[in-house]
């Protein structure tokens, strides 16, 4: 079993000229205790939590990525999860290939329909349906796949259209960046995993409900023609892992069972001190669940 590390949240501490020294000492730690993946969010406002929201401090993720991994040389460098309606598809595939070029080929690409309508609207983005959403997400990642190949000619889609998907350099991770398709949306996003993910993110909800989502992926492999076991499988715990340590990793061995290969934890104090104690308390027994 693999850890990730989820960078959500940049109000700890509280002084703005301590992000930067912090988020770089958080991915030292982390990468020195083999913490396979670091990933902030894709927000420009803080979300609503119980402590908090969009008053708080937020970094934009790829400009957040790019520090990252000029201070890293192993861990797999990625948002959880780029927002569909953020960036123009185009745009999005060179963005993830300049982070893929910089970081020795470490980037993956993950993506979901984006939901926050509060910073989209405050910030001007476009709010569509959620069903536009959807058609705009799997537009996205075809756009990427095509700019990720050989084919560097037109796309025509329905809300998307490139004369050329030219990207030059190409990436470096080979064969390109994994696909990383968040949620469990049974209808929709996990259909899209079957059909272009090289991974999927879902909440630990609980071992029941994960496997219930597995099911539901399952099926839809077997109706794109896909195989399932190719696709990794990870999920994100929310929920305090060092005052519940013993439940943690009770869970995460359950998780295994069902086939999951990463569980991402979250800081909730400051993150330097949170990435010590997993490195310390943590991750070591982690690694050793087969």
């Amino acid at each position: 079993m693999k850890l990730g590390l989820h960078y959500w949240n940049f109000s700890t501490p509280a002084d703005p000229q301590l992000i930067a020294p912090t988020l770089a000492e958080t991915a030292r730690v982390a990468e020195q205790a083999g913490i396979s993946s670091f990933t902030p969010m894709d927000h420009y406002f803080q979300m609503r939590h119980r402590r908090g929201g969009a008053h708080e401090p937020m970094l934009e993720g790829y400009t957040t990525l790019g520090y990252v991994a000029a201070l890293t040389t192993r861990m797999t460098l990625g948002l959880m999860v780029t927002g569909a309606m953020y960036r123009h598809p185009g745009l999005l595939a060179k963005i993830v290939t300049t982070l893929d070029v910089l970081s020795g080929g470490r980037a993956q690409f993950g993506i979901g329909a984006s939901w926050y309508e509060r910073e989209q609207r405050g910030l001007g983005v476009p709010v569509v349906p959620m069903a536009e959403r959807f058609e705009r997400l799997e537009e996205t990642v075809q756009i990427c796949l095509q700019m990720w190949s050989d084919d560097d000619g037109p796309y025509r889609g329905r809300h998307y259209q490139l004369e050329e998907t030219l990207c030059v350099p190409a990436p470096l991770g080979r064969p390109r960046p994994p696909i990383m398709i968040g949620g469990g949306g049974e209808k929709k996003t996990l259909r899209l995993v079957a059909r272009y993910g090289d991974a999927c993110n879902l909440f630990a909800t609980g071992p029941e409900e994960v496997a219930h989502k597995l099911d539901v992926l399952r099926a839809h492999c077997d109706a794109e023609g896909r195989d399932y076991d190719a696709i990794e499988k990870t999920v994100m715990f929310s929920r305090p892992v060092l005052e519940e340590t013993g439940v943690f990793l009770a869970e995460a061995e359950e998780y295994a069972r069902l086939g999951i290969s990463e569980i991402q934890v979250l800081p909730d104090r400051h993150p330097v001190d949170f990435t010590e104690h997993v490195a310390e308390r943590v991750a070591p027994r982690v690694a050793a669940i087969g």
